[in-house]
C-alpha cells in the first residue's frame, strides 16, 4: 500500500466517524441530553429543539418512572423539573426543561456527594 493510499484510507475514516461524532448525545452526571445541546453554564444547557421536541426527547429516554411536574406558573413560561427516583452522589438528581422567550434550556441538578 502506497504512503498516499494509506492516508487516503485514514481521510475516509475519518470522515466517516466525524457525523457520528457530532450527532452523539450529550451526558451531563449521567443525564442524557438531547443532540445539539451547548453548554452556556455549568450544568446548564442551550436545546436547538423546540420545547414539545425536547419533552418528547425526555419521555422518550427517561420513561414513566422518572416523575414529572410543572415548576412555572407564569405567562409566556414553559417549566418542567423531571425526577431521577435512584439518585447517586456525582450524578443528576433532576433536571429543569424551560422555554423563555423561545429559547429552550435544560438545567442539570448534580446531587452533592454525603
Amino acid at each position: 500500500m502506497t504512503l498516499f493510499a494509506r492516508y487516503k484510507a485514514a481521510l475516509v475514516a475519518v470522515l466517516v466517524a466525524v457525523p457520528g461524532i457530532a450527532l452523539a448525545d450529550v451526558k451531563v452526571a449521567g443525564a442524557v441530553l438531547p443532540d445539539g445541546a451547548v453548554k452556556v453554564a455549568e450544568n446548564r444547557y442551550r436545546v436547538p429543539k423546540t420545547y414539545e421536541e425536547t419533552i418528547r426527547f425526555f419521555r422518550q429516554t427517561y420513561g414513566p418512572r422518572f416523575a414529572r411536574r410543572p415548576i412555572a406558573d407564569q405567562p409566556g413560561v414553559k417549566a418542567v423539573h423531571i425526577v431521577n427516583p435512584e439518585p447517586r452522589p456525582g450524578q443528576w438528581e433532576g433536571l429543569n426543561v424551560y422555554e423563555l422567550k423561545g429559547e429552550v434550556r435544560v438545567f442539570v441538578l448534580v446531587r452533592k456527594g454525603d
